[in-house]
C-alpha cells in the first residue's frame, strides 16, 4: 500500500505551511499529492506551484470539478500539467454538488453519470491526440452546421496515458467508476465497511468492463492525528463530521449523510443533519458519534494507526491519502512523519 497526502483546499490560511507539508512528503518518499476546488482556489494553479517546487511527488486534482470546465479544456490542463511536471499528474474528476454547480457555475446538476461518462470519454479521447469528434447526448463535437472541424491536441503530454481518477460516493457512481476510470478518490471511508459500501461497486464495474482490481487505485483520504487522547484527537474532527454529514447539500441530496446511513447511522445522521440545517452547528457537532469519527480518520499513537492501516490494505486499499491535522505546521509535518513510520510499522511499506 502506498500513501499520499491531501492538501485540501488553497487560501485557507495555511499555504506556507501547505507547501512545506509537500515538500517533505516528497522528501519521504509519499507516492501523491492531491489538491482540492470548490468556490474559491482552482486546483490546476495551486498542482502546478506544488509541482515546480517538488521533486518526485505525483501530484493529483481531488478534484476538478466537471461542471467547471469543458472536457476538452481539461484534456488541456491535464496534459499541460503533465507535461510540466515530468510526467508526474494524476487527473482525477468529480461532479461537484448541485449547490454548487448550479448556483457557482450556472451547469444543471441533471444525469450526473451519463455527463460522466461522456466527459470522461472526450477528455481520454482528446488526451490521446485524435482528431475529436463526439456525438453525444450532453456533448457534441464539432457543433452541427457550423465553422468547426475536428482538430486534435497540439501539446504532447509526458505519458501515454495519464492516470485517471473518479470522486464516487453512491454505489451506482462506484460502479460506473469502475469501469471507466482507472482509480477511485474515496471519502468518509471505513475500514469495517468498505467493502460493502465501495469495494464490492467498484468491482462490479471492473467487471462490466472486462477487468479485474488489478491495477486499479482505491484511494480513500483519512484525517490523520497522532498522540495518546484518542477521545481528545476525535473531537477535533466533530465539526469537519458534521459538516459533511450535516450540511453538505441539500436535506435530500447529500451523499455524505447517506454514506452515514449505509455504515449503519441512520438515526446519528437525520440528527446531525436536523441540527446543522437548523444552525445549530455545534449541536450537530456534538451529535456525531464518537465511533464515526474514530472509523473514518486515523487517531492516535503509532502503533494504533499502524493496526488501522493494516485494516485499510486488506479492505482493499492500494492508496491510502492522509490529510495531517495539527495547529502549527511543525505539529502537520509530525503527522506526516508518523505516517510514514506507521506504514513501516504495518509491514505494508513498498
Amino acid at each position: 500500500m502506498r500513501l499520499g497526502i491531501n492538501l485540501g483546499y488553497w487560501g485557507a490560511g495555511m499555504d506556507g505551511d501547505n507547501l512545506a507539508v509537500a515538500q517533505e512528503a516528497d522528501r519521504l518518499g509519499y507516492d501523491v499529492c492531491w489538491a482540492a476546488e470548490a468556490y474559491g482556489s482552482d486546483v490546476p494553479t495551486v498542482l502546478a506551484w506544488v509541482a515546480a517546487q517538488t521533486e518526485s511527488i505525483d501530484v493529483g486534482s481531488a478534484i476538478m470539478q466537471i461542471p467547471a470546465r469543458q472536457p476538452a479544456m481539461t484534456a488541456m490542463t491535464a496534459a499541460t500539467l503533465d507535461s510540466l511536471s515530468g510526467g508526474r499528474f494524476r487527473l482525477g474528476l468529480g461532479v461537484s454538488g448541485p449547490q454548487v454547480s448550479e448556483g457557482w457555475y450556472g451547469v444543471k446538476f441533471d444525469k450526473p453519470l451519463a455527463r460522466t461518462r461522456e466527459y470522461v470519454e472526450i477528455v481520454r479521447k482528446a488526451m490521446s491526440r485524435e482528431r475529436l469528434s463526439y456525438d453525444g447526448a450532453h456533448w457534441t463535437l464539432p457543433l452541427p452546421d457550423g465553422p468547426g472541424k475536428p482538430i486534435k491536441l497540439t501539446v504532447h503530454p509526458q505519458r501515454e496515458h495519464i492516470p485517471l481518477y473518479i470522486a464516487a460516493i453512491g454505489p451506482k457512481n462506484l460502479e460506473q467508476t469502475g469501469e471507466i476510470a482507472d482509480g477511485a478518490l474515496l471519502i468518509f471511508p471505513s475500514a469495517d465497511h468498505l467493502e460493502e459500501t465501495a469495494v464490492k461497486h467498484l468491482r462490479a464495474g471492473r467487471e462490466k468492463a472486462g477487468k479485474t482490481m488489478d491495477g486499479f487505485d482505491v484511494c480513500p483520504t483519512l484525517p490523520l492525528a497522532v498522540g495518546n487522547d484518542v477521545n481528545g484527537l476525535a473531537d477535533m474532527f466533530r465539526p469537519y463530521t458534521a459538516l459533511y454529514v450535516g450540511g453538505m447539500g441539500s436535506r435530500k441530496q447529500n451523499f455524505y449523510n447517506q454514506l452515514a446511513q449505509r455504515m449503519g447511522y441512520e438515526n446519528e445522521a437525520a440528527e446531525i443533519q436536523d441540527a446543522y440545517l437548523s444552525g445549530d452547528k455545534s449541536g450537530a457537532a456534538a451529535a456525531v458519534p464518537h465511533q464515526l469519527i474514530d472509523q473514518t480518520t486515523l487517531l492516535g499513537p503509532v502503533e494504533r494507526i499502524a493496526e488501522r492501516m493494516q485494516a485499510y490494505a486488506a479492505a482493499g486499499v492500494t492508496t491510502l491519502t492522509l490529510a495531517p491535522a495539527g495547529f502549527t505546521l511543525d505539529e502537520r509535518l509530525a503527522a506526516l512523519r508518523a505516517g510514514t513510520d506507521a506504514l513501516e510499522r504495518s509491514g505494508l511499506a513498498a
